[in-house]
């Protein structure tokens, strides 16, 4: 009819949909009110996703928002809101984020065709160890707070203790939620699951936000304590103060220690709740899904652990030396020069080894791994983010030194272990990168050497001599009739260690002879590439361990804090320090994984 309209599809949907599945009846297509117009199925499904994923984005901006308003107002004006405050709009915030997982758990997951797919590429074993790690020691920060405010009850208010309460039930319930469901790609109740996983992320940032500031001026208290100690020797005393309990001092100690822990948690959940917004609605093809999942084995490693050993061991009494001396009011002058003499050496070992990996690569004829991976995409937005934090404060330190006219032998080192810090970040990350693109190794060389079972085909000699010799004075000690059985018994237990000997012999001989055969089998830059592999996990893993557990030497030597004032230093190094920290412990999760698929 002449008066009836026609009704044209949008200029999204003039482009050719997807195949449509084969058992539609499983799938949920998502629906939006801004694109019902559409005429294509699958079209107006992926408008919809994208419009369900721009209004849960702008959630949590405005929930990130809100939060950092009332830190920053805590910080700059104390008077008109307090941390009170500030905890209570955090303790409002993880309610609502526990009223949504439970439905999540007991709701949304339970619903039939909920979860048709589980990405294999999120949540991995070291991501989900990490939530569990840290979340365990957050638990146990927030268990000594309870107590050291138990204890000094007199003059604080019994109203703090129920905001520790409060995160240690959304700790827990957030670690079994990441645990269990971080693979999911849930295909039911879109929109309210992303703004869900949003307002969590948001959640979780704030709290990181607020812990980066509290452990700044945790750090700020204890050096000025140490100044006032200096001058007054102790005369000035304040109103509520830990008495000399062993218990008070048990519950203070390990609150300071347990800190840099909760940081680490949040940023950690932040990463796998992200994967899990970004799988939300998401369909995987047969083609994305790996046949073979490799697995971590230390085989064809040599030379690299040994490095990685020895640079763990000597962090280990470098990290022990300036701990004893940090404890002291005036920390040694010597124990800074040892400290950043460490990391002078070890840096440029990380950073030809990172070069030599990345030329490695360069020369393997293995093409990239085009396929969507939203897991890869973080790591390597996650890897580019958190080196900006020690690169910043190396910059920082940098121009510093270089304008105040360094002449002494600390300072030289200090400005030599920023420009190394930067090149060394730089080319680990070119290093992670690539591998990281690279496609799994499939053995096809190796599997020729290996037998029927998949394992390597090792001789077993016949017995020797002995074995001869022994069986046959058994045959004519049985002969013989006027023999006691205490005799058989003693010759009995002799031919049973004989042959345990015999039998641990072999096993040690086939294990040797396995690795030793699949050392030599390996290629040249198979083997180069796990040895540089597992000796920049072992580095990494103690430069991790040296700032997390208390060695910051950057706010003891008073250097750029003397060039930027003692306020702006502070709040430079306290927002680079979790990066760094965080940036160490993300590159052991992406070295692993260049090891393992080498």
């Amino acid at each position: 009819m002449p008066g009836k309209k026609v009704s044209r599809p949008c200029h999204h949907c003039k482009s050719k949909s997807a195949s449509a599945p084969t058992d539609t009846s499983k799938i949920h297509y998502e629906k939006s009110w801004l694109y019902r117009h559409c005429s294509s199925v699958q079209q107006r499904d992926r408008q919809a996703q994208k419009a369900g994923q721009l209004f849960s984005g702008l959630l949590a901006m405005n929930v990130v928002f809100l939060g950092s308003a009332f830190i920053s107002s805590m910080i700059f004006n104390s008077v008109y809101i307090t941390l009170g405050d500030v905890w209570v709009l955090m303790a409002i915030l993880k309610v609502l984020c526990l009223f949504w997982i439970i439905y999540y758990l007991l709701g949304t997951s339970q619903q039939p065709h909920a979860v048709l797919y589980r990405d294999s590429h999120a949540g991995a074993i070291w991501i989900r160890g990490s939530v569990l790690l840290f979340g365990s020691c957050s638990i146990l920060l927030n268990v000594f707070e309870i107590g050291y405010t138990t204890i000094l009850i007199h003059c604080k208010s019994k109203v703090e203790i129920v905001f520790p309460s409060i995160e240690i039930v959304f700790i827990c319930t957030q670690a079994y939620f990441l645990w269990h469901h971080s693979k999911d790609c849930i295909q039911v109740q879109h929109n309210f699951t992303r703004c869900g996983l949003m307002l969590t992320i948001a959640t979780n940032l704030l709290l990181w936000l607020l812990a980066v500031t509290n452990d700044n001026l945790h750090v700020e208290i204890e050096s000025q304590l140490r100044e006032v100690e200096q001058r007054f020797e102790g005369n000035e005393t304040a109103s509520c103060t830990c008495s000399n309990t062993t218990i008070c001092k048990v519950f203070q100690k390990g609150y300071i220690l347990l800190y840099p822990f909760n940081t680490e948690y949040c940023l950690v959940c932040c990463s796998v709740l992200y994967v899990m917004w970004k799988n939300v609605g998401r369909r995987i093809s047969h083609h994305h899904v790996p046949h073979t999942k490799p697995k971590f084995k230390l085989q064809g490693v040599v030379f690299g652990p040994l490095l990685g050993a020895t640079a763990v061991i000597t962090g280990i009494c470098v990290f022990m030396m300036y701990q004893i001396q940090a404890t002291s009011l005036v920390p040694s002058h010597q124990i800074f020069v040892i400290y950043y003499s460490y990391y002078v050496v070890l840096l440029p070992l990380m950073s030809v080894g990172a070069v030599i990996g990345t030329v490695i690569h360069a020369l393997e004829k293995k093409e990239l791994d085009t396929l969507k991976n939203p897991t890869r995409s973080l790591d390597v937005i996650l890897l580019m983010g958190a080196a900006l934090g020690q690169i910043g404060m190396c910059y920082f330190s940098i121009v510093a030194l270089v304008a105040s006219h360094p002449r002494e032998l600390l300072d030289s080192l200090i400005l030599s272990y920023s420009v190394l810090l930067i090149f060394q970040n730089i080319t680990q990350n070119v290093f992670i990168i690539d591998g990281l693109h690279r496609q799994r190794f499939v053995a096809t060389a190796e599997a020729k050497h290996t037998g029927p079972t998949g394992q390597y085909v090792v001789a077993v000699e016949p017995p020797g001599e002995e074995e001869t010799t022994t069986s046959s004075e058994e045959e004519h000690t049985q002969t013989l009739p006027g023999k006691e059985e205490d005799v058989k018994e003693e010759q009995n237990r002799e031919d049973q260690r004989r042959m345990s000997v015999l039998e641990l012999g072999q096993e040690l001989r086939k294990a040797s002879l396995s690795y030793i055969h699949s050392y030599s089998h390996l290629s040249w830059k198979r083997r180069a590439l796990r040895e540089i592999s597992f000796f920049l996990v072992l580095c990494n893993i103690i430069l991790w361990v040296m700032p997390t557990f208390g060695a910051h030497p950057v706010f003891e030597n008073g250097l750029e804090r003397s060039f930027y004032g003692y306020s702006t230093w502070f709040v430079i190094v306290n927002f680079g320090l979790p990066l760094g920290v965080f940036y160490r412990m993300h590159s052991v999760g992406g070295l692993l994984e260049v090891y393992v698929t080498a």
